[in-house]
């Protein structure tokens, strides 16, 4: 199970971690009572949310309770100390972006079960020529983790391109000299980073996408298409893949230039997969459909414009959400082997999807939406706009970009979202300011935490292989994250404006 997978490659838990653990037990009961004392001028209903989000957020940071239960534990508590009856309080559980997360979830559990990530994988490194320059695996094996990570969780992502790296690895080391520590370094954080980054590419690449994307239409009002994310994501992608890309290997070059044994080892590898399954092209059929049917309104859209009578008939008829359910559900009805009644994705595979980024985003959306209804949103962003000062959207743009890019260094890219997305919406409403492309911006920055082991579980499972230093870690993450906001900030401030029209 891919589950079971990503716990035996992830590093022993060291006392920094279970320090942080039993603290954050400690520290939430206390950070509720600072906070009902520090909004008592606020209404009733705000007082008492603001200090279950306190909790809420302590628990995040710390993990001292599953992030999961941490989402439920609040919004029970939310009823419980009446801020909102039950059926209003958990109405976001049903929203449709959380069935858009369940449909890829299962998408992507059906590519790791028939082993269609290994296929494209290889299919990539075992292009001409590039198996035999140590310069031109890392580019390839970066880029294949990358594009994989656009459709697939990053985590997952690394968790397959690991082992991988670390056979590549294995076959430059027999070489004697010719692998340097420093590439062996570079290599395998190039697949933390790479995932990292093709994460931004698509709103399904990593939950803060959706996170993001799930506040602005909720409480902008803003509908923010699969194609419209894209034309902004790719952008920051590419350009920042290249940078990354080029700075790890400044530091890790190796000087030969020819290495036949990686050619050798990829050739082996493609050789052993033998034909397409069945179920590997039942999954291509039902992955390909359901990403034509996210990316098809958008390209009508930018022939036709948004006014459009087709445009606006495929987009009620084809929500992103149901066009996943769709997906998925094919691979329930195309059979490998209808004889004995066996189809694509077995459901005891289907269950193993991540359960627990669902019900954090549910817990999160319904916690968001909460604070904008009893004004505590509203609130805290007229204290951030006396305190900041910040009045106009570039500024604004940047500010929350930085700012979810720092908390998700410590903390889950997904809590770091989730924190700070609603904030920056009500910041903007209370400044006057277009919320739409600085709640981006925060959206993205949330998945820009490179620098420590415990930014992000791709970092954890590299840094656990003993092959990367902590230094050369913060070293290239940092220049990755500053590099990241720059980016992220520059791209949506020329693009944005044109590419969502505000």
């Amino acid at each position: 199970m891919l589950a079971e997978q990503l716990e035996d490659d992830a590093p022993v838990e060291g006392e920094w971690d279970v320090w942080r653990r039993r603290s954050g037990l400690a520290l939430a009961p206390l950070a509720f009572l600072l906070a009902w004392w520090w909004c008592a001028a606020l209404a009733p209903s705000a007082q008492r949310l603001a200090a279950i989000l306190a909790a809420v957020v302590v628990l995040w940071v710390s993990e001292g309770i599953p992030m999961a239960i941490t989402s439920f534990l609040g919004v029970a508590a939310a009823v419980v100390l009446h801020v909102a009856p039950a059926n209003e309080a958990f109405a976001p559980f049903a929203d449709p972006l959380i069935f858009l997360f369940i449909g890829t979830f299962m998408l992507a559990q059906s590519i790791f079960h028939h082993g269609l990530d290994r296929r494209f994988a290889f299919a990539i490194l075992g292009l001409r020529g590039v198996g035999e320059h140590p310069g031109r695996v890392l580019a390839a094996y970066g880029l294949v983790t990358c594009v994989i990570s656009m459709w697939i969780s990053n985590t997952a992502t690394v968790a397959m391109m690991f082992p991988i790296g670390l056979s590549l690895l294995a076959v430059m080391e027999s070489h004697g000299e010719r692998c340097a520590p420093a590439y062996g370094a570079a290599l395998l954080l190039a697949t933390s980073f790479a995932a990292s980054i093709g994460g931004l590419a698509t709103p399904v690449g990593t939950p803060p996408n959706l996170i993001g994307i799930g506040f602005i239409r909720r409480e902008v009002g803003v509908d923010l298409s699969f194609f419209q994310w894209m034309a902004l994501g790719l952008p920051v992608v590419a350009i920042l893949f290249t940078w990354s890309i080029a700075n790890l290997w400044r530091g890790g070059a190796v000087r030969q230039g020819s290495l036949a044994g990686i050619a050798r080892l990829i050739a082996a590898e493609r050789g052993a997969q033998g034909a397409w399954t069945t179920g590997q092209r039942n999954t291509m059929i039902a992955f390909g459909l359901t990403v034509f049917l996210w990316v098809f309104p958008g390209v009508v859209a930018l022939v036709s414009g948004q006014d459009d009578p087709f445009y606006k008939q495929l987009v009620g008829t084809f929500p992103e959400g149901v066009v996943a359910l769709l997906g998925a559900g094919l691979l329930f009805a195309l059979p490998t082997n209808f004889a004995r009644h066996e189809f694509t994705l077995p459901w005891r595979e289907a269950v193993n999807i991540d359960w627990w980024i669902v019900f954090l985003y549910g817990g999160g959306l319904a916690l968001g939406s909460l604070a904008f209804k009893t004004g505590l949103a509203e609130a805290a962003g007229r204290g951030l706009t006396n305190l900041l000062g910040v009045h106009s959207g570039f500024g604004l743009l940047a500010f929350s970009t930085l700012l979810a890019a720092v908390l998700s260094e410590t903390t889950s890219n997904t809590a770091s979202a989730n924190m700070v997305v609603p904030v920056v919406i009500a910041f903007a409403r209370s400044a006057g300011i277009d919320p739409v492309l600085p709640a981006v911006g925060a959206t993205m920055g949330a998945s820009l935490g490179f620098m420590l082991p415990v930014s992000t579980p791709c970092n954890a499972i590299v840094y656990g292989s003993g092959r990367v230093p902590l230094t050369a870690m913060m070293r290239y993450g940092i220049a990755l994250d500053v590099a990241g906001v720059i980016v992220v900030v520059g791209v949506l401030g020329v693009l944005g404006p044109f590419v969502l029209g505000r």
